[in-house]
């Protein structure tokens, strides 16, 4: 593991920025059964066999079971009011507990898991319990729309019921902050932005998390965009401040910010360094700042973001394009064949434009002279060695790969003319590479790409496609990616281990408040 580099004071400043938490009691809104049915999304279904006030007179012995719907998704901690019936506990009782945020989680036999990611990731539990009647609630935090509850073993004199099953749930995002949408908003842009602030809400803790079942940790480049929906909805403008100085704090040896961090036992960085990711420190502190106009913040954290410029920059060969070879990572998108070179280069070139207009407001002199001078070679570096004049796209690698990424980027990076821009995106639809999108998180970047062109109404209906497709298919909150043309896709060799309440997906809420309404 590389060493790393701690700005105490920083840390201190993170740690005194620690947000309260919400907590609500929830019930479960419905007993069901899960179905399997080919023709349902990832071939599961749920079926209503009972109202849930009907979980109290239900008795169960071993064997049984019980699979109940709290009715939408929840993150909190899950407790259960016990009571034995016929005889005494002459015995321990065996549970086993099941929690899904999707139907494919209960269906499913989390024994058969062959994912590459730790079984450890899947919700369930054995719990045994030694003295009944009796209430337990679990120490664990779970997210889950979806429990089944196992009886394992009891002895043969006594079973259970379930006087009591309840969900208190756990949240930073205060709600009542989050101002109405106007009257003349349609139904179905009201249910995106509810879906959308409902996913923001599921991953605001004490930190922005990415996923609350997966990884529960903070990543900068879904911070980048939770926050961005935060300025629009719950305004935790504070918990924004504490996470860019945990990225600020604790630096990777050669001074990167690093990906992602964790909070517990005491917050460390893990040594996980993207190229583009690094680079979003800069511009999520650009974002943060016109926001906020927080001049402090800024003024503490402008060397760290100056110096992600100068070291991304570092990266160039002596033609001014990022190096692509095997000593780096950028993300950009999950796709197994995407070439990231062209991509990281548009992100760097992003990334020093938002840097020239820090600079510029601190009257930084130095940085606003080696940021305009790196804009002007890379810009022209892309467009005379990545623009393919015949095909009329960038292209990027060695192959000399044509993706969605790639245009996405540079139309992002405004390296071509406005016009040009809006003229690529055009024929990006017309002539779609095979090198595709499978994220929300480059969904968004195509949804700002769009925007910026001025193709307002496009933009609306990609929305409408993509993230509405995804309530259709049952999200209620948007995941961590979704290909509707391969509904099991996954990264990770299992849809079992796919976070189905994602950061970087909340960004409709962003996009309806910002430019709809």
């Amino acid at each position: 593991m590389k060493s790393k580099q701690v700005n105490q004071p920083f840390v201190e400043r993170a740690e005194s920025l620690i947000p309260h938490l919400y907590e609500k009691k929830v019930y479960p809104a419905h007993i069901i059964d899960v179905v399997k049915d080919a023709e349902a999304f990832q071939g599961w279904r749920t079926e209503r066999i009972g109202a849930a006030e009907e979980l109290a007179g239900r008795v169960l012995g071993k064997g049984d079971s019980v699979t109940l719907d709290f009715g939408d998704h929840h993150v909190g901690y899950l407790t259960l009011s016990i009571l034995n019936v016929n005889s005494n506990a002459d015995a321990p009782l065996r549970l086993k507990l099941i929690f899904g945020e999707m139907p494919c989680e209960i269906g499913e036999d989390f024994d058969d898991y062959d994912g590459w990611l730790s079984r450890s990731w899947l919700q369930d539990e054995i719990v045994n319990v030694d003295v009944l009647p009796g209430t337990i609630t679990l120490p664990r935090r779970y997210t889950f729309r979806y429990l089944k509850i196992i009886v394992l073993a009891a002895s043969q004199r006594y079973s259970v019921s379930f006087p009591e099953v309840h969900c208190t749930t756990v949240t930073s995002g205060d709600v009542a902050q989050v101002k109405p949408l106007p009257d003349h908003m349609s139904e179905e842009l009201r249910e995106l932005d509810r879906i959308g602030i409902k996913t923001l809400q599921d991953c605001m803790h004490t930190v922005f998390e990415d996923g609350p079942k997966r990884d529960r940790r903070l990543w900068i480049g879904d911070l980048r965009l939770q926050a961005l929906a935060n300025y629009e909805t719950f305004n935790s403008n504070a918990l924004v401040k504490r996470c860019l100085y945990l990225f600020g704090g604790m630096l990777l040896e050669d001074g990167q910010v690093g990906a992602c961090l964790y909070e517990k036992p005491s917050p460390f960085i893990d040594d996980i360094y993207l190229y583009d990711y690094a680079l979003f420190f800069v511009a999520t502190l650009y974002d943060y700042y016109e926001a906020t106009k927080d001049r402090d913040t800024l003024d503490e954290l402008w060397p760290i973001a100056a110096e992600q410029l100068r070291i991304g920059l570092q990266r160039l060969d002596e033609r001014g394009i990022v190096k692509d070879d095997d000593t780096w990572y950028c993300f950009l998108d999950w796709h197994e064949e995407l070439n990231k070179q062209a991509g990281a280069q548009a992100v760097l070139i992003y990334c020093l434009k938002r840097g020239l207009a820090l600079a510029s407001g601190l009257g930084d002199s130095d940085a606003q002279s080696f940021i305009s001078l790196a804009i002007k070679q890379s810009t022209d570096a892309a467009l005379t060695h990545l623009w393919d004049k015949e095909q009329a796209f960038f292209i990027s690698g060695s192959k000399a790969q044509v993706s969605w990424a790639t245009q996405i980027w540079m139309v992002l990076a405004e390296v071509l003319e406005p016009e040009q821009s809006a003229a690529l995106l055009d024929r990006l639809f017309e002539q779609p590479p095979a090198i595709s999108m499978s994220t929300p998180y480059l969904y968004h970047h195509l949804i700002e790409a769009l925007l910026l062109c001025g193709k307002k109404e496009k933009a609306l209906e990609e929305i409408r496609a993509y993230w509405g497709e995804m309530i259709k298919d049952g999200a209620d909150t948007f995941w961590e990616l979704y290909n509707p043309s391969d509904k099991k896709l996954s990264p990770y060799g299992s849809n079992l281990v796919n976070s189905y309440c994602h950061a970087w997906s909340c960004t409709p809420t962003y996009f309806i408040r910002k430019y709809f309404t």
